[in-house]
């Protein structure tokens, strides 16, 4: 119920324009690496440093002309670069809709392409972040166009809220898929996806079990301790090595378990989006966890 009324807040406009004037200063900075590259650039030496390594995402999506997704990726270009002039240990997550998906599907593909081949260039990886159920299918067809190509420093996202991953999982499994597991963070219809969280997380442990025993690699993205054991135990009973797998959390949030896994050996990857196009990140952040929502309603008080 707290998920599905911030979800719904979110396109309210009295919301999003008290959001958006005072969400920094009620402590958004926890949740976003600042709104700049070099304020990133900052926030992903100091986890670098830590032995964690990172994912950045220029904050944006929905765009609806193709001039508008030109600068976006000439952006992401610019990003790529200057992780290689700071040998920072990160790679690019990002979303299609921001590259031009909701002009053609063949725009967003170009330039995926385009950013795919530059980030090869510098030894580096894309990540295709998934978004509402509605552009799954769009979402994974480009992926296996990138693959079919013979890209194979991309990756994609599966969502176990949704009915359908398990058979969206059938069918990539063959391609020695690089995949992300995430729980989902959007409010979709109860035909749609599972509504209850214990069914979420049974289906998440069904699809993690498939992908870690299967080829190709795992990222397994989520904050929560049972899932994280269950998934340590798993691995190592029946012998998967670790080179194989890797934990995903976000920036912001459980930064001494990311240091603990790390600590045990395991590979941990934090989530460090940027940018001024914040609003939308937060509010499926806040809808995730009321934790992170108390957090920030907390500092409004305080100040």
């Amino acid at each position: 119920m707290f998920r599905g009324v911030i979800l719904t807040a979110t396109t309210n406009p009295g919301v999003s324009r008290f959001v958006r004037s005072y969400g920094m200063r009620m402590g958004a900075a926890r949740f976003v690496a600042g709104e700049t590259l070099d304020e990133a650039v900052l926030s992903l030496r100091k986890l670098n440093e830590q032995g964690l390594v990172t994912n950045t995402t220029l904050l944006g999506e929905g765009v609806r002309d193709e001039s508008t997704a030109m600068v976006v990726v000439d952006e992401y270009e610019k990003i790529l670069d200057r992780i290689a002039a700071e040998k920072l240990q990160t790679n690019i997550a990002l979303k299609l809709t921001h590259l031009g998906l909701d002009v053609s599907e063949e725009l967003a593909f170009r330039n995926l392409t385009r950013l795919v081949e530059h980030a090869q260039g510098l030894g580096n990886f894309i990540r295709i972040d998934m978004e509402e159920s509605a552009r799954v299918d769009t979402t994974l067809r480009i992926y296996r166009r990138m693959l079919a190509e013979g890209h194979e420093n991309v990756g994609t996202v599966l969502q176990a809220y949704l009915y359908r991953t398990e058979r969206d999982l059938d069918e990539l499994l063959p391609l020695k898929p690089n995949l992300r597991l995430v729980k989902g963070a959007y409010l979709e219809p109860q035909n749609i996806a599972y509504p209850q969280k214990a069914d979420v997380d049974r289906n998440y442990l069904r699809l993690a079990e498939r992908m870690l025993s299967s080829d190709g690699y795992t990222a397994i993205a989520t904050h929560d301790e049972q899932i994280i054991d269950y998934v340590v135990n798993y691995t190592h009973s029946l012998g998967i090595e670790r080179d194989r797998f890797e934990f995903q959390m976000l920036y912001g949030i459980r930064p001494q378990l990311q240091l603990e896994l790390v600590q045990q050996g395991y590979k941990v990857l934090v989530a460090t989006p940027f940018g001024r196009e914040w609003y939308f990140y937060l509010m499926r952040r806040l809808a995730e966890r009321p934790a992170n929502a108390f957090f920030l309603i907390r500092n409004l008080i305080l100040k």
